[in-house]
């Protein structure tokens, strides 16, 4: 007895079978678009496309839920990621799926690396809190797990402890706290922990500026500095030990301290004693 066939053409029998609701038959639409010129028309249809695949670019997403970036940020992501794979799609070359997933993925992928660090860091420190992120997730999920280690992280992982220590930092520096929060109760915010600026680093700079141009004075204008700032003597009491007028110890230390400022601000200057 003869088995009868369907009457199923050949084509429609070697298309895969679809699993999943947001996986739409738009092969025809398309080929269609790729045939319209830049449009009203073409741009409907675009949209319409955009449309039909949009739950798949959010079930994609949905798989990034738990980084620590909201939904809704991401799924705005894999959107803009679906509709580049729209306009780079070439039918000739295979399913749109199969082209659309790894462009929108690598899409959410870089939103995370470029946009989701309050510090920018390099690619090679993100990977490697991605990889120690899994694998300290993968080494405690069963019930009882102790805290993985350095040590066990890179024998899981085939990092080096050196690698893994940096990724576990990197963990702690995806984002930065407020100096207006509040680490512990009754500690006040994050800022009140934090040291002042100490005033004798303002000292020490100065100091440094000025020791070129102390070194190119003369003994005597040294040593009416030293009498001034150092014993603290008034002018009149310079004047007297060293037997010259207070007005002239006046003038003196006026064109000691105009000439050591300017040598300080401007080291390269030549200064000439006026």
């Amino acid at each position: 007895m003869p088995i009868h066939r369907s009457n199923t053409s050949s084509a429609e029998a070697a298309r895969p079978r679809r699993t999943r609701d947001d996986t739409p038959e738009t092969e025809a639409r398309f080929a269609r678009l790729d045939e319209l010129p830049d449009g009203p028309e073409r741009d409907a249809l675009r949209a319409e496309l955009t449309t039909a695949w949009l739950p798949m670019a959010h079930r994609i997403a949905g798989r990034f839920r738990d980084r620590g970036e909201d939904v809704a940020d991401l799924r705005q992501v894999a959107a803009l990621g679906l509709v580049k794979a729209i306009d780079r799609y070439d039918p000739a070359r295979g399913a749109f799926e199969s082209y659309a997933v790894p462009t929108i993925t690598g899409e959410i992928k870089r939103h995370f690396r470029d946009r989701t660090w309050a510090l920018r860091v390099p690619r090679r420190v993100q990977e490697l809190r991605n990889q120690v992120r899994v694998a300290r997730r993968d080494l405690t999920e069963r019930p009882g797990s102790a805290t993985p280690t350095v040590a066990g992280i890179a024998g899981h992982t085939g990092l080096t402890e050196e690698e893994v220590t940096t990724g576990l930092e990197a963990l702690d520096s995806y984002r930065t706290l407020s100096l207006d929060a509040e680490p512990a109760a009754d500690s006040g915010a994050l800022a009140d922990t934090l040291g002042a600026t100490d005033p004798a680093y303002a000292v020490v700079v100065d100091r440094e500026a000025a020791k070129r141009g102390l070194r190119r004075l003369s003994d005597r204008d040294r040593d009416i500095l030293y009498l001034r700032f150092f014993e603290d003597l008034s002018q009149s009491r310079i004047a007297a030990r060293l037997g010259i007028s207070q007005m002239h110890v006046s003038r003196l230390l006026h064109h000691i301290c105009t000439r050591v400022r300017a040598e300080a601000q401007d080291p390269d200057a030549d200064h000439r004693a006026g």
